[in-house]
Protein backbone atom coordinates (compact mmCIF):
# COMPACT_ATOMS: atom_id res chain seq x y z
CA UNK A 1 0.00 0.00 0.00
CA UNK A 2 1.16 3.53 -0.75
CA UNK A 3 0.97 4.82 2.81
CA UNK A 4 4.62 5.81 3.12
CA UNK A 5 6.87 7.48 0.58
CA UNK A 6 10.31 6.30 1.66
CA UNK A 7 11.95 8.95 -0.51
CA UNK A 8 11.09 11.42 2.24
CA UNK A 9 13.76 9.93 4.50
CA UNK A 10 17.11 11.65 4.04
CA UNK A 11 20.64 11.36 5.40
CA UNK A 12 21.52 14.72 6.96
CA UNK A 13 25.10 15.55 7.97
CA UNK A 14 25.53 17.11 11.39
CA UNK A 15 27.35 20.39 11.75
CA UNK A 16 31.07 19.75 12.32
CA UNK A 17 30.99 22.41 15.00
CA UNK A 18 28.70 20.18 17.04
CA UNK A 19 31.07 17.21 17.11
CA UNK A 20 34.23 19.35 17.02
CA UNK A 21 35.90 17.23 14.36
CA UNK A 22 36.45 14.39 16.83
CA UNK A 23 35.31 11.87 14.21
CA UNK A 24 35.38 11.84 10.43
CA UNK A 25 31.62 12.49 10.16
CA UNK A 26 28.31 12.12 11.97
CA UNK A 27 25.15 11.86 9.89
CA UNK A 28 21.54 11.38 10.91
CA UNK A 29 19.04 9.16 9.11
CA UNK A 30 15.88 11.27 9.25
CA UNK A 31 13.21 8.58 9.51
CA UNK A 32 11.13 11.18 11.33
CA UNK A 33 10.43 12.71 7.92
CA UNK A 34 8.70 9.60 6.53
CA UNK A 35 5.22 10.54 7.75
CA UNK A 36 3.72 13.00 10.26
CA UNK A 37 2.05 10.20 12.27
CA UNK A 38 3.64 6.86 11.34
CA UNK A 39 7.08 8.35 11.76
CA UNK A 40 10.49 6.87 12.26
CA UNK A 41 10.88 3.16 12.89
CA UNK A 42 7.20 2.64 13.73
CA UNK A 43 6.25 2.05 10.10
CA UNK A 44 8.87 -0.66 9.68
CA UNK A 45 7.77 -2.53 12.81
CA UNK A 46 4.11 -2.34 11.77
CA UNK A 47 4.11 -2.88 8.02
CA UNK A 48 4.61 -6.67 7.95
CA UNK A 49 2.32 -7.17 10.95
CA UNK A 50 -0.54 -5.24 9.35
CA UNK A 51 0.01 -6.84 5.95
CA UNK A 52 -0.20 -10.29 7.57
CA UNK A 53 -3.40 -9.35 9.43
CA UNK A 54 -4.97 -8.06 6.24
CA UNK A 55 -3.92 -11.09 4.16
CA UNK A 56 -5.33 -13.47 6.77
CA UNK A 57 -8.68 -11.75 7.20
CA UNK A 58 -8.09 -10.44 10.71
CA UNK A 59 -10.62 -7.70 11.40
CA UNK A 60 -9.01 -6.21 14.51
CA UNK A 61 -5.43 -5.60 15.63
CA UNK A 62 -4.77 -5.25 19.34
CA UNK A 63 -1.67 -3.67 20.80
CA UNK A 64 -0.31 -2.05 23.95
CA UNK A 65 1.24 1.18 25.16
CA UNK A 66 1.33 4.06 27.61
CA UNK A 67 -0.46 7.38 27.57
CA UNK A 68 2.15 8.99 25.29
CA UNK A 69 2.91 5.93 23.18
CA UNK A 70 4.19 6.64 19.66
CA UNK A 71 3.47 2.99 18.88
CA UNK A 72 -0.22 3.29 19.78
CA UNK A 73 -0.89 6.35 17.64
CA UNK A 74 1.08 4.95 14.71
CA UNK A 75 -0.85 1.67 14.92
CA UNK A 76 -4.18 3.52 15.04
CA UNK A 77 -3.40 5.52 11.92
CA UNK A 78 -1.78 2.70 9.96
CA UNK A 79 -4.51 0.18 10.80
CA UNK A 80 -7.12 2.62 9.50
CA UNK A 81 -5.19 2.86 6.22
CA UNK A 82 -5.23 -0.93 5.96
CA UNK A 83 -8.98 -1.01 6.67
CA UNK A 84 -8.53 -2.83 9.98
CA UNK A 85 -10.05 -1.94 13.35
CA UNK A 86 -7.56 -1.18 16.12
CA UNK A 87 -7.73 -1.61 19.88
CA UNK A 88 -5.18 -0.19 22.29
CA UNK A 89 -4.69 -1.57 25.79
CA UNK A 90 -3.35 1.40 27.73
CA UNK A 91 -1.17 1.27 30.83
CA UNK A 92 -2.77 3.11 33.75
CA UNK A 93 -6.19 4.64 34.31
CA UNK A 94 -6.37 8.13 32.80
CA UNK A 95 -8.39 10.90 34.46
CA UNK A 96 -8.10 12.84 31.22
CA UNK A 97 -6.80 11.82 27.81
CA UNK A 98 -3.36 12.90 26.67
CA UNK A 99 -3.13 14.41 23.21
CA UNK A 100 -1.65 11.12 22.01
CA UNK A 101 -4.68 9.16 23.19
CA UNK A 102 -7.02 11.76 21.73
CA UNK A 103 -5.28 11.26 18.41
CA UNK A 104 -5.63 7.48 18.76
CA UNK A 105 -9.38 7.85 19.16
CA UNK A 106 -9.55 10.28 16.26
CA UNK A 107 -7.91 7.63 14.08
CA UNK A 108 -10.49 5.08 15.16
CA UNK A 109 -8.71 3.18 17.91
CA UNK A 110 -10.79 1.84 20.78
CA UNK A 111 -8.97 2.30 24.07
CA UNK A 112 -9.08 -0.10 27.02
CA UNK A 113 -7.45 1.16 30.23
CA UNK A 114 -5.93 -1.27 32.70
CA UNK A 115 -4.03 -0.88 35.94
CA UNK A 116 -0.25 -0.98 35.87
CA UNK A 117 -0.42 -4.32 37.68
CA UNK A 118 -2.65 -5.81 35.00
CA UNK A 119 -0.58 -4.25 32.24
CA UNK A 120 2.42 -6.21 33.48
CA UNK A 121 0.56 -9.35 32.31
CA UNK A 122 0.49 -8.20 28.66
CA UNK A 123 3.09 -10.77 27.58
CA UNK A 124 0.76 -13.62 28.61
CA UNK A 125 -1.29 -14.52 25.49
CA UNK A 126 -4.22 -15.85 27.50
CA UNK A 127 -4.58 -12.59 29.45
CA UNK A 128 -4.42 -10.44 26.32
CA UNK A 129 -6.89 -12.59 24.43
CA UNK A 130 -9.32 -12.54 27.37
CA UNK A 131 -9.18 -8.74 27.41
CA UNK A 132 -10.45 -8.53 23.82
CA UNK A 133 -12.41 -11.76 23.41
CA UNK A 134 -15.55 -9.83 22.36
CA UNK A 135 -13.85 -8.62 19.15
CA UNK A 136 -13.92 -10.72 15.98
CA UNK A 137 -10.85 -12.15 14.27
CA UNK A 138 -8.18 -10.43 16.36
CA UNK A 139 -4.45 -10.25 15.74
CA UNK A 140 -2.27 -9.22 18.67
CA UNK A 141 0.79 -7.05 17.99
CA UNK A 142 3.10 -6.87 21.04
CA UNK A 143 4.05 -3.52 22.54
CA UNK A 144 6.48 -1.77 20.21
CA UNK A 145 5.85 -4.35 17.48
CA UNK A 146 8.19 -6.71 19.32
CA UNK A 147 7.70 -9.92 17.34
CA UNK A 148 9.35 -11.64 14.40
CA UNK A 149 7.46 -9.60 11.81
CA UNK A 150 8.40 -6.41 13.63
CA UNK A 151 12.06 -7.38 13.64
CA UNK A 152 12.01 -8.39 9.99
CA UNK A 153 10.36 -5.11 9.08
CA UNK A 154 12.94 -3.17 11.07
CA UNK A 155 15.67 -4.92 9.13
CA UNK A 156 14.41 -3.18 6.00
CA UNK A 157 15.88 0.08 7.34
CA UNK A 158 19.17 -1.37 6.12
CA UNK A 159 18.36 -0.04 2.64
CA UNK A 160 19.28 3.47 3.80
CA UNK A 161 22.64 2.54 5.35
CA UNK A 162 25.80 2.32 3.25
CA UNK A 163 28.89 0.35 4.21
CA UNK A 164 30.84 3.59 4.71
CA UNK A 165 29.65 3.91 8.33
CA UNK A 166 31.72 2.30 11.07
CA UNK A 167 29.04 2.84 13.73
CA UNK A 168 25.24 2.86 13.67
CA UNK A 169 23.61 4.33 16.76
CA UNK A 170 19.93 4.28 17.70
CA UNK A 171 17.65 4.84 20.65
CA UNK A 172 16.14 1.65 22.06
CA UNK A 173 12.75 0.97 23.62
CA UNK A 174 11.77 -2.68 23.33
CA UNK A 175 14.87 -3.56 21.31
CA UNK A 176 12.85 -4.67 18.28
CA UNK A 177 14.41 -2.29 15.78
CA UNK A 178 17.94 -2.86 16.98
CA UNK A 179 17.58 -6.65 16.87
CA UNK A 180 16.16 -6.58 13.36
CA UNK A 181 18.71 -4.12 12.07
CA UNK A 182 21.63 -5.87 13.79
CA UNK A 183 20.76 -9.06 11.91
CA UNK A 184 20.44 -7.18 8.61
CA UNK A 185 23.63 -5.07 8.69
CA UNK A 186 27.15 -6.36 8.07
CA UNK A 187 28.84 -7.54 11.25
CA UNK A 188 31.66 -5.05 10.61
CA UNK A 189 29.29 -2.15 11.31
CA UNK A 190 29.27 -1.74 15.06
CA UNK A 191 25.86 -0.96 16.58
CA UNK A 192 25.23 1.02 19.74
CA UNK A 193 21.84 1.25 21.40
CA UNK A 194 20.94 3.99 23.86
CA UNK A 195 18.18 3.13 26.34
CA UNK A 196 16.49 6.20 27.92
CA UNK A 197 16.21 4.40 31.24
CA UNK A 198 18.31 3.72 34.32
CA UNK A 199 19.21 0.21 33.21
CA UNK A 200 19.53 -1.55 29.85
CA UNK A 201 19.50 -5.17 31.02
CA UNK A 202 16.07 -6.09 29.67
CA UNK A 203 16.83 -4.70 26.23
CA UNK A 204 20.25 -6.37 26.16
CA UNK A 205 18.65 -9.70 26.96
CA UNK A 206 16.05 -9.24 24.22
CA UNK A 207 18.64 -8.41 21.58
CA UNK A 208 20.89 -11.29 22.63
CA UNK A 209 17.93 -13.65 22.30
CA UNK A 210 16.91 -12.40 18.85
CA UNK A 211 20.15 -11.81 16.98
CA UNK A 212 22.30 -14.26 15.09
CA UNK A 213 25.12 -15.90 17.03
CA UNK A 214 27.80 -14.39 14.79
CA UNK A 215 26.63 -10.90 15.80
CA UNK A 216 27.85 -11.31 19.37
CA UNK A 217 30.44 -8.67 20.14
CA UNK A 218 29.25 -6.39 17.33
CA UNK A 219 26.87 -4.33 19.47
CA UNK A 220 26.48 -2.81 22.90
CA UNK A 221 23.74 -1.20 24.96
CA UNK A 222 24.13 2.02 26.94
CA UNK A 223 21.73 3.57 29.46
CA UNK A 224 21.02 7.30 29.54
CA UNK A 225 18.52 8.16 32.33
CA UNK A 226 18.99 11.95 32.14
CA UNK A 227 15.98 13.58 33.75
CA UNK A 228 15.26 10.65 36.04
CA UNK A 229 14.41 7.74 33.78
CA UNK A 230 12.05 6.74 31.00
CA UNK A 231 9.75 9.51 29.82
CA UNK A 232 11.24 11.97 32.31
CA UNK A 233 13.08 15.16 31.49
CA UNK A 234 14.67 18.20 33.06
CA UNK A 235 15.94 21.59 31.95
CA UNK A 236 19.32 20.12 31.06
CA UNK A 237 17.68 17.84 28.50
CA UNK A 238 15.40 20.47 26.94
CA UNK A 239 18.31 22.90 26.87
CA UNK A 240 20.36 20.30 25.01
CA UNK A 241 17.49 19.75 22.55
CA UNK A 242 17.39 23.48 21.80
CA UNK A 243 21.17 23.68 21.34
CA UNK A 244 21.16 20.64 19.06
CA UNK A 245 18.41 22.18 16.94
CA UNK A 246 20.26 25.50 16.72
CA UNK A 247 23.44 23.75 15.56
CA UNK A 248 21.90 21.16 13.23
CA UNK A 249 18.32 22.22 12.40
CA UNK A 250 17.06 18.80 13.47
CA UNK A 251 14.26 18.47 16.04
CA UNK A 252 14.71 15.71 18.62
CA UNK A 253 11.98 14.07 20.68
CA UNK A 254 12.04 14.34 24.45
CA UNK A 255 11.83 10.59 25.17
CA UNK A 256 14.22 8.81 22.82
CA UNK A 257 16.38 10.68 20.31
CA UNK A 258 17.28 13.55 22.65
CA UNK A 259 18.81 11.14 25.15
CA UNK A 260 20.49 9.21 22.35
CA UNK A 261 22.25 12.33 21.09
CA UNK A 262 23.04 13.48 24.63
CA UNK A 263 24.86 10.17 25.13
CA UNK A 264 26.63 10.52 21.77
CA UNK A 265 27.85 13.97 22.80
CA UNK A 266 29.14 12.58 26.11
CA UNK A 267 30.99 9.81 24.25
CA UNK A 268 32.55 12.36 21.92
CA UNK A 269 33.64 14.49 24.84
CA UNK A 270 35.26 11.40 26.39
CA UNK A 271 37.12 10.66 23.12
CA UNK A 272 35.38 7.30 22.89
CA UNK A 273 35.60 7.17 19.09
CA UNK A 274 38.51 7.19 16.67
CA UNK A 275 39.09 10.25 14.50
CA UNK A 276 38.49 8.11 11.39
CA UNK A 277 35.10 6.78 12.52
CA UNK A 278 31.99 7.59 10.50
CA UNK A 279 28.82 7.50 12.56
CA UNK A 280 25.19 7.22 11.51
CA UNK A 281 22.55 8.08 14.12
CA UNK A 282 18.98 6.97 13.41
CA UNK A 283 16.17 9.43 14.13
CA UNK A 284 13.29 7.18 15.16
CA UNK A 285 10.61 9.88 15.06
CA UNK A 286 8.19 10.34 17.95
CA UNK A 287 8.09 14.12 17.75
CA UNK A 288 4.40 14.11 18.67
CA UNK A 289 5.48 13.43 22.25
CA UNK A 290 7.06 16.90 22.45
CA UNK A 291 3.67 18.46 23.10
CA UNK A 292 4.39 17.88 26.79
CA UNK A 293 7.43 20.23 26.65
CA UNK A 294 6.47 22.53 23.79
CA UNK A 295 6.81 25.64 25.96
CA UNK A 296 10.46 24.68 26.64
CA UNK A 297 11.52 24.24 23.01
CA UNK A 298 12.51 26.71 20.29
CA UNK A 299 10.97 24.53 17.55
Amino acid sequence: MGIIDERRAVIQPLNKVWYKGKVSAIDMLRLDMLHPVISGNKWYKLRLNLAWAQDHGRQTVVTFGGAWSNHLVATAFAARQFGIKSVGIVRGVQESLTQTLKDCREYGMELIFVSREDYALRHQPEWAEDMVRHFDEIYIIPEGGANERGRMGAGLIKRFITDSYTHVIQAVGTGTTMAGLRNALPVAQYMMGVVPMKHAGEQSHYISAHTDADMAGSWEMLAEPLGGGFGKWNDTLTGFMNEFYTDNQIPLDVVYTSKMMYKVKALLDDNHFSSCDRILCIHSGGLQGNVSVKDKLVY
